[in-house]
């Protein structure tokens, strides 16, 4: 059997990997009270792929094996597998409330991106091309949880990495064994909690005489010298029901450091190309920007429904303004939606042979436009009942209750109700766990003037501005 169980998930954590949380070495993941919930949680998932009742959806036969395989996996050939996998993606995204920024869903589509880029990696040298697929098919008859790296760590971003090597992850030798790496990469979401790790951009990568920066490899998140240093857990324990989705959906976030680590030859991709590397950019998140704007919907959906359910609670929803504000978050997520259905629309057939979603750099530039207003509708409409609320303990005091229920009930529900709405409410939007995730919407998708920039630099205007210079010289007259 491929597919990972629970068990199997929890288990295969305790694989000896340097791992630290707050000055201390955690062992095993599974069992630790910081990452516990989080993993079980994602453990429920990866068991409802042995669920007859999604099995379907979730999972599919490898043709080549006839294994069967995690959908998010699956390459692409027609429009109906590609509409398979958006729905398998909005199963995914919907048991998270759309939380889970690197849910397994999202990090398989990326590895499905470096196998479909395979024949271009193979022009720098041609066992890179061998190499990306055999890790591609490692990861997916495995059913592996997959992680991340990116950016390189925020020390000096105003100086060169050239002059100062220790400001990016680079490349320090080659050998027979494969090439060794020293640096830092950060945001690395989910590792703690992930098998493997794929580092694939720096931010110096366009530098011509940077080039040992220029590297593209996967490796198990227990190679030897590899160590992960953890952020403080966001899902805060003492307080009951006031922390459900910290406590679930953390995902964790990670910096890792290179201490001269040995990457082996055939887990090494692209090695000092930045051409090539700027080209695989945009080729191999085809389907993981897809598949996050499935996410982001799923989040504006929840959004939306907190809202509606918050304004009910208060006897706010029969107002103007209010309306107003959930009428704005139901466009969103109607946009959003749009944007899925204009990427299949679009969608294109790849040198691989693969049918990708369409391009989908404006849905990202709008995506981290709205993020923030959306989570400030909610803030809105709650306004400062966010900030009190009584915890589960306050409910349970024989001296509290009477109070609690008199005076913090809300219109046709009872105080227990609406505190663990109101607290959910605040979680989303307000709390160290809400903040986190109202920040990563601004940066998961890279620079946004940078995006903005690259989408003018892209958008064909010709016809429009041809018309307009013709204008413009009198044509007309």
């Amino acid at each position: 059997m491929t597919l990972l169980t629970g068990d199997r998930y929890r288990a295969s954590l305790d694989d000896g990997r340097e791992l630290y949380l707050h000055g201390e070495r955690v062992t095993d993941p599974a069992r630790h009270r910081a990452f516990a919930p989080a993993v079980d949680e994602l453990a429920r998932q990866l068991d409802l792929q042995h669920d007859p009742d999604h099995h379907d959806l979730l999972t599919y036969k490898d043709p080549a094996t006839g294994h069967r395989i995690a959908r998010a996996y699956q390459p692409t050939r027609t429009p109906e597998e590609l509409a398979l996998q958006r729905r398998s993606a909005e199963f995914w995204h919907a048991q998270s409330l759309g939380q889970h920024g690197r849910s397994p869903a999202f990090m398989a589509s990326i590895a499905l991106g470096v196998h479909d880029f395979r024949h271009r990696l193979a022009t720098g040298r041609p066992e890179f091309g061998a190499n990306a697929d055999a890790w591609y098919r490692h990861v997916a008859e495995h059913d592996l949880v997959l992680s991340h790296a990116l950016g390189d760590p925020q020390i000096d971003r105003s100086a060169d990495p050239v002059d100062d090597p220790d400001l990016a992850l680079r490349v320090l030798s080659e050998d027979d064994r494969g090439i060794v790496v020293r640096g830092a990469k950060q945001l690395t979401t989910l590792a703690p909690l992930a098998h493997e790790v794929l580092v694939y951009l720096s931010a110096s990568f366009t530098q011509r005489r940077g080039e040992q920066f220029v590297v593209w490899f996967a490796l198990p998140l227990n190679t030897p010298g590899l160590i992960t240093l953890c952020r403080e857990p966001l899902g805060a324990e003492p307080w009951g029901h006031g922390h459900p989705l910290g406590a679930r959906f953390d995902e964790q976030d990670a910096m890792l450091f290179f201490d001269d680590v040995v990457v082996p030859w055939d887990r090494v991709f692209l090695l000092r190309d930045g051409d090539l590397a700027r080209e695989g950019l945009a080729r191999i998140n085809a389907w993981s920007a897809y598949v996050g704007h499935i996410r982001f919907r799923e989040r504006l959906r929840t959004l939306l429904a907190t809202a509606t359910l918050v304004a009910e609670s208060i006897g706010v929803d029969g107002f103007r303004g209010v309306q107003e504000d959930l009428g704005r978050l139901a466009g969103y997520a109607e946009l959003a939606e749009y944007f899925l259905d204009a990427a299949e629309a679009r969608a294109r057939r790849t040198d691989s042979g693969l049918l990708a979603p369409g391009d989908t750099a404006a849905a990202r530039v709008w995506s981290a436009e709205v993020a923030g207003s959306a989570v400030d509708i909610v803030r809105r409409i709650g306004a400062s009942g966010l900030l009190m609320q009584p915890t589960a303990k306050d409910l349970d005091h024989p001296r509290l209750r009477p109070h609690l229920d008199r005076w913090m009930r809300g219109r046709g529900v009872d105080a227990p109700y609406k505190s663990r709405l109101f607290r959910l409410a605040w979680e989303l939007t307000g709390d160290g766990f809400g903040q986190r995730q109202d920040l990563y919407e601004q940066v998961h998708r890279g620079d946004l003037t940078r995006n903005r920039i690259n989408l003018y630099k892209r958008y064909d205007n010709s016809e429009a501005r041809a018309r307009i210079t013709r204008l413009a010289d009198g044509a007309a007259e």
